[in-house]
């Protein structure tokens, strides 16, 4: 474990993963009962921002990346999510 990255940090990461994959799962079973739709799109976004918080997790603590590039990538990543999040609620009105 890094020093540099606080205990508490690490417990608020694990806690989002888990979090992030629970609504991933719910939203992608939802997609699957109701038929797709903007629910699929919904459980599309979610799972990218839960991956990149998990990217961002790994490259904290295993020297993959220094820390600005792995900042990058999970902001990028959540960037996209929650687009795809948006359209999800779009494309659920139209």
């Amino acid at each position: 474990m890094d020093a540099t990255v606080p205990f508490v940090a690490i417990v608020f990461k694990t806690v989002t993963l888990g979090l992030g994959g629970l609504i991933t799962y719910l939203a992608a079973k939802a997609a699957h009962r109701a038929g797709g739709g903007g629910l699929r799109y919904l459980a599309v976004g979610f799972g990218i921002v839960t991956f990149g918080s998990l990217l961002a997790g790994v490259a904290d603590q295993l020297p993959v990346a220094d820390a600005s590039t792995a900042l990058i990538v999970e902001s990028a990543l959540t960037a996209v999510g929650f687009a795809v999040i948006a359209y999800s609620l779009y494309a659920t009105r139209t």
